[in-house]
């Protein structure tokens, strides 16, 4: 079967910027997405499309069509009890990645500074004006579910509970 729209596509990917390995999924389980409901960057999503089960890939993406650039001035003040991703270290520093929920959804911050109550967090995504190379490759392609389809991603053996 070839990624199409409501494909639920399966995929293993190694991540660089440059030279350097930033993240893989090689060591886990494989990525699952629902294509064409907005679940991938829209650069990667559109080179997935039309391939099939075994096939292997490289595409750049410039920031354009990943995360974005870098905007200067998105520093934001954060309560720390609405950081999340803490782990198993006991104080959040500069430099580490937290999870925020926001009324726009969950949001990846960096954080810059920290202070008793309150953490300065860098809110563009840590890939923000990076130029992204993904290796990809696909494990298995298939026909979603209705209920997939209706809920808008893939569900997991059970179902997603909701």
């Amino acid at each position: 079967m070839q990624i199409a729209k409501n494909a639920v596509v399966e995929f293993h990917y190694t991540l660089h910027e440059g030279d350097s390995q930033i993240e893989s999924s090689k060591n886990g389980d494989p990525l699952n997405y629902l294509h064409g409901t907005e679940g991938m960057l829209p650069g990667l999503e559109s080179e997935l499309e039309g391939k099939t089960g075994g096939d292997s890939f490289t595409v750049t993406l410039t920031p354009e069509q990943a995360y974005g650039e870098y905007q200067e001035g998105l520093v934001q003040r954060i309560p720390i009890k609405h950081l999340q991703g803490l782990g198993d270290s006991k104080v959040w520093k500069p430099g580490m990645t937290a999870i925020v929920d926001s009324n726009q959804g969950r949001h990846q911050v960096k954080i810059v500074k920290v202070g008793r109550f309150n953490a300065d967090c860098d809110l563009n995504h840590p890939f923000a004006g990076k130029t992204l190379t993904f290796a990809v490759e696909i494990i298995s392609v298939r026909e979603a579910t209705a209920e997939e389809i209706s809920h808008g991603h893939v569900h997991a053996e059970g179902g997603c509970g909701h």
